[in-house]
């Protein structure tokens, strides 16, 4: 597989170091997660930060109690209505955490606190990390994992840190494992000073630089304490992902799937976290079942070297890239925690993670205690803003294009099956299950609510041949693809765009040639604006989510607003809740006007619509009139289901007597669109010719 370059278009430092545009700041595609601790609680502070550009709040259960997270989701409740912005609720799991046990107490916001209990560590002094019941010394550290010392070997690297630890703390400690007492006493010598406070927890590093020795800790997935809140906090507020701690294989999402559907949490997705080597030897499986990545560099940066680090988060990135899933990144600038100004490496971290692909970024310990909550997202914000627009949009454009030639090449050298002999059936996919109504859910799994792989088999064997360098490299994985997946449907074995994809894909390449600044997607599930994403268009992706009335056999409820904040961690996509009008362009014209009161777009400027009509999708060309507030003339080109162009017509507001060139209307119908999914370059100019002349009229 080609890796992904970025190019500068202009090399003139002058032009670089001009100030932003104040136009620009209408919008951001990349997401900004923040953590809610006691440094942003109060509704001011999360309106503030709302405002700033935060498109999702996460609420860490490895420290606080439920009640404290319930104060906090009340808050960003009120936030959200103060602020009239959506904002997404992510919970984060305890899980497998490996922690110090040491009092605690609770302060009068709820928080707890380890203050006073601070144990500094001389370089090579020796500590004892025991499964004794004894209390916490400078020399004695109890851990709350009873069989942690048979995991242990003399030689071993520890990693002993405080919770959401950054690189302005001084409580990191690396501990060499020396000896093994009884089973039960870890004893081991410093490797650099620390001053340890707060909660701390224990990272095993893995002793080996190219396999897999050491052995895992066999603690649940899921605590009892996540279940527990889990299940109390879904009764009051609608939780829109889990980010799963620890993911180690395919098989603990599909055991999370499983737990949330068991209590109601259909709708809830899964970002599994990937913070050990275990988890990136078995990507391929947990890539396919979970909903997202999340690359905690935390702990991962830990298990792997730090020479493979920035090889390791592309490599990541550029996968689920190819999938269409959005992917997350930590740790990214510490130092505002106690800085309001992140540093040079920092900044340019963050760039680099923006013009590799990366969906969003997640703050920790910045926003949940440091002292720059508010300035954190703002920054994050303005660096995010000027690498979009370095973005190499076309390459990326064609990169998925150009491997999907590749993968097909290899497919037919590999199973020497034509792709006459394909059924369209098998490329096309269901399209009763693209974007609307499903069946209920298949226990142990979420199957209508994921992407479903066959809905672009092409995304998923190219993330299949992304991913081989994780395991053994051959294009044989895709014949491992011929079985039914989690929907009780087959993979037929086509490497071809599925019909969904190809409108998709079309629509950001029309988007593209005729310059428009807008592209709107309905949707009800949210899949169709993932894959127009997918492509990284230049322009927003206003995303409309019309709410429906669905019933359980008990009660009615109204389903739609889930879906308009889980595109909130999707690169691009600005969700909007519409109203449900008897006609799609009324809902067009509104989403226009809101979108130019947004400053997202200005008079005269074209807008890409993509909708679905029926059993049949439209790609609609549309110009903004001169007020801003509508639409002033409408293209309509249609794609029916064997991709031809088949109607341009204008809409009803031409004026009477004055209809578009019959000639130019004739030459259009039937035009094809290529195998590659792009409309057709002369097509679309043409159309355009259409427009400008029902503009000018």
């Amino acid at each position: 597989m080609k890796s992904k370059s970025h190019f500068l278009q202009d090399l003139n430092l002058t032009s670089i170091l001009d100030p932003a545009d104040p136009q620009d700041k209408n919008y951001c595609a990349t997401k900004i997660v923040g953590t809610i601790g006691p440094a942003c609680q109060a509704v001011d502070k999360q309106v503030a930060m709302l405002e700033a550009g935060m498109s999702a709040a996460r609420f860490d259960l490895t420290w606080g109690p439920i009640e404290y997270h319930r104060r906090s989701l009340d808050n960003l409740q009120t936030a959200m209505k103060h602020t009239r912005k959506l904002c997404a609720i992510m919970l984060d799991t305890l899980g497998r955490e490996v922690m110090i046990r040491r009092p605690f107490r609770i302060e009068a916001d709820g928080w707890p606190n380890q203050a006073g209990q601070e144990i500094s560590v001389k370089m090579g002094q020796t500590l004892t990390l025991t499964t004794r019941d004894v209390e916490c010394t400078d020399t004695v550290l109890p851990v709350t994992y009873s069989k942690f010392a048979g995991m242990m070997e003399s030689g071993d690297t520890l990693y002993v840190g405080r919770y959401l630890v950054s690189g302005a703390d001084s409580a990191s400690l690396y501990l060499e494992v020396i000896e093994v007492i009884d089973d039960c006493d870890v004893v081991c010598v410093a490797k650099n000073e620390a001053l340890l406070d707060g909660l701390l927890t224990v990272f095993h590093v893995e002793r080996s630089s190219d396999e897999l020795l050491n052995l895992q800790n066999d603690l649940p997935l899921l605590s009892e304490y996540d279940k527990e809140c889990l299940i109390s906090l879904a009764l009051d507020y609608e939780i829109d992902f889990i980010s799963l701690s620890y993911t180690r294989t395919v098989d603990d999402v599909i055991e999370a799937r499983a737990f949330l559907d068991a209590v109601g949490l259909h709708n809830t997705k899964i970002f599994a976290k990937l913070e050990s080597r275990q988890s990136l030897l078995n990507f391929k499986g947990i890539l396919n079942e979970a909903d997202g990545i999340i690359i905690s560099r935390g702990n991962l940066g830990l298990d792997c070297l730090p020479e493979k680090m920035a090889l390791v988060q592309k490599t990541l990135i550029q996968s689920c890239n190819l999938v269409g899933k959005p992917v997350l990144i930590t740790r990214v600038v510490d130092t505002m925690a106690v800085s309001p100004r992140p540093t040079r490496a920092e900044a340019t971290d963050v760039a680099n993670a923006v013009l590799d692909g990366v969906d969003g970024i997640l703050l920790g310990q910045e926003t949940l205690r440091g002292f720059f909550p508010i300035e954190s997202v703002q920054t994050l914000v303005s660096i995010a803003r000027q690498a979009e627009k370095v973005f190499d949009h076309h390459y990326h454009f064609d990169h998925l294009l150009d491997t999907a030639y590749e993968v097909e090449e290899g497919y037919y050298q590999t199973t020497g099956q034509s792709p006459e002999a394909i059924s369209p059936q098998s490329s096309q996919g269901d399209l009763s299950d693209t974007d609307g109504a499903h069946d209920g859910p298949t226990p142990g799994r979420r199957a209508p609510r994921r992407i479903p792989s066959n809905e672009s088999f092409s995304s998923l064997s190219l993330a299949i041949k992304a991913m081989t360098r994780f395991g053994p490299s051959s294009y044989g994985n895709l014949q491992g693809m011929a079985k039914s997946d989690s929907n009780g449907r087959l993979y037929h074995g086509s490497p071809y765009i599925s019909k969904l994809e190809s409108i998709s894909s079309s629509a950001v390449r029309a988007a593209d040639k005729v310059g428009a600044s807008l592209i709107v997607v309905y949707t009800h599930t949210g899949r169709t604006a993932q894959l127009v994403a997918k492509y990284r268009p230049p322009m927003p992706i206003l995303t409309l989510v019309v709410p429906r009335l669905v019933s359980d056999s008990l009660k009615w409820k109204l389903e739609g607003r889930h879906n308009a904040r889980q595109c909130l961690l999707t690169r691009g996509l600005i969700p909007m809740l519409a109203t449900p009008q008897p006609h799609g362009d009324t809902v067009l014209s509104e989403a226009i006007s809101a979108a130019s009161r947004m400053g997202i777009v200005n008079p005269n400027n074209h807008v890409v619509a993509v909708q679905r009509i029926h059993e049949d999708f439209c790609v609609k060309i549309v110009s903004v009139d001169a007020m801003g507030a509508g639409i002033k003339r409408t293209l309509n080109v249609d794609v029916t289901e064997h991709g031809c162009l088949t109607t341009v017509a204008a809409t009803p507001n031409t004026a009477k007597g004055q209809q578009p060139d019959e000639d130019l209307r004739n030459e259009l119908t039937g035009h094809m669109v290529s195998s590659v999914s792009e409309l057709d370059e002369s097509a679309v100019t043409r159309a355009m010719k259409l427009l400008a002349n029902g503009n000018k009229q």
